[in-house]
């Protein structure tokens, strides 16, 4: 576990993702963000974009990404569903022919507190989306990672409070709880980063997860406007909560994690507003911080073994 939290950044919570990057250039380098079509994801890929990067963005409704990158330029949409790994599968299968490769991946595309869904073969979609089809992706795009240098972004957040890794239920078959499913996928989200990293370390990849923070975004779309008052995200006219960032400020934490050469030495680490992430003090969610079951490197592998079992796909398998 990364004890270290001292790291000197130069950015903070509420630096943006142009912030980090500025000087930056990634001109010749190709990203891969999902859920790159809107709110953080969207950011995200503005700023790589307009640090010279390549992004492609893998979208379930393309046509509707490709209107939302229009005028961002070096940006390319491609067809893919999360939570259909047969439509993972044919995306990754097709980049790999392309012999391109990658430098950076943000997985950053996921569902929040969704009515009880089921995809594939009954599985709940929080952990099927957000962590099964990105598990998915990036083995399926091991071979196009640059060697060496590329890195993998696994956006979490301050979710994974709400519920470590259901090893008994982890579909939630015997009873649904959307809050429960949700902090499930960002723990998971959290210890796929943590095993990658391992894993990918004779490659000379890195992973990385981040908490983003507090934003009102469209994620936020299955939770009733009284609900979020209720909880303190939005004042009743609308307006975010005080130390709720903006889209721009949550992307800042994924685009440092992607590029700082600060994080050399740090791999698997859990990173908050721009740094470090220290151990959580409470259960304020909006205070953040990691909790240590996100840091726990056997039930990372053992989440890892369960998902390779699930997917089917296990591309460091040794």
């Amino acid at each position: 576990m990364t004890t270290d939290t001292h790291v000197k950044t130069g950015f903070g919570a509420w630096s943006t993702a142009a912030d980090v990057l500025a000087g930056i250039d990634l001109t010749g380098r190709t990203a891969l963000v999902t859920g790159g079509a809107s709110g953080l994801g969207l950011e995200t890929v503005r700023a790589l974009a307009g640090a010279g990067a390549r992004v492609v963005v893998p979208a379930r409704r393309p046509d509707a990404a490709a209107v939302a990158l229009a005028g961002i330029a070096g940006t390319e949409v491609a067809g893919m569903d999360l939570a259909d790994l047969g439509s993972v599968r044919a995306f990754t299968d097709a980049f790999v022919a392309s012999g391109r490769t990658l430098d950076i991946v943000v997985n950053g595309a996921g569902v929040m507190a969704c009515p009880e869904t089921r995809v594939g073969p009954g599985w709940e979609a929080h952990f099927a989306v957000n962590h099964l089809g990105h598990f998915a992706l990036v083995g399926g795009l091991r071979p196009a990672l640059a060697p060496g240098r590329a890195r993998v972004v696994s956006v979490a957040s301050s979710g994974h409070f709400l519920s470590r890794i259901r090893w008994d239920d982890p579909h939630f078959r015997d009873g649904y709880d959307r809050w429960a499913a949700y902090g499930q996928s960002k723990t998971a989200n959290a210890l796929f980063a943590l095993h990658l990293d391992t894993l990918g370390a004779a490659d000379g990849l890195h992973a990385y997860a981040v908490h983003p923070g507090s934003i009102l975004t469209p994620l936020q779309r299955h939770i009733p406007r009284e609900e979020q008052i209720a909880l303190g995200w939005m004042t009743p006219d609308g307006t975010p909560a005080d130390g709720f960032k903006s889209p721009e400020q949550g992307a800042a934490t994924a685009v440092w994690a992607a590029t700082s050469p600060l994080l050399d030495g740090h791999g698997g680490a859990y990173c908050q507003d721009c740094g470090l992430a220290r151990p959580a003090e409470s259960d304020d969610m909006l205070v953040g911080g990691v909790k240590p079951w996100v840091r726990d490197r056997e039930a990372a592998a053992r989440l890892w073994a369960l998902s390779a079992g699930l997917t089917g796909v296990d591309a460091w398998r040794r």
